[in-house]
């Protein structure tokens, strides 16, 4: 089954209208998926069940505001996954030996 991004974006925002949801306040928007992400890391870090249900909010999130700003989500994805392809990164290791990868400027980049 493949999912079409453009649909689902104009879907999100037809249940929005329907609801009575914010359709407008996109500064809301941006606070209510990072309230969905911390909720997905709240039941990760407590191995509590519903994780992908919360990640699920925030891609429905990130869906309306697409729509309401006129973003095409699905070719920016895919814009952005082959600039990441083609990027470069030196991997390092912080003091307490955690990886941390650090990104070389190339001609891909702004």
């Amino acid at each position: 089954m493949s999912v079409d991004l453009k649909q689902l974006q104009k879907e999100v925002m037809q249940n929005k209208i329907e609801k009575g949801f914010n359709t407008t306040d996109i500064a809301f928007e941006f606070c209510r998926a990072h309230e969905e992400l911390s909720e997905a890391f709240s039941k990760f870090s407590k191995s509590q069940p519903g994780v992908a249900e919360e990640i699920a909010d925030v891609a429905i999130f990130l869906l309306g505001m697409c729509e309401q700003l006129g973003y095409d989500l699905e070719s920016e994805l895919t814009r952005k996954i082959e600039i990441n392809k083609k990027r470069k990164y030196i991997k390092e290791k912080t003091p307490d030996g955690k990886d941390v990868f650090i990104r070389v400027k190339t001609d891909i980049d702004p």
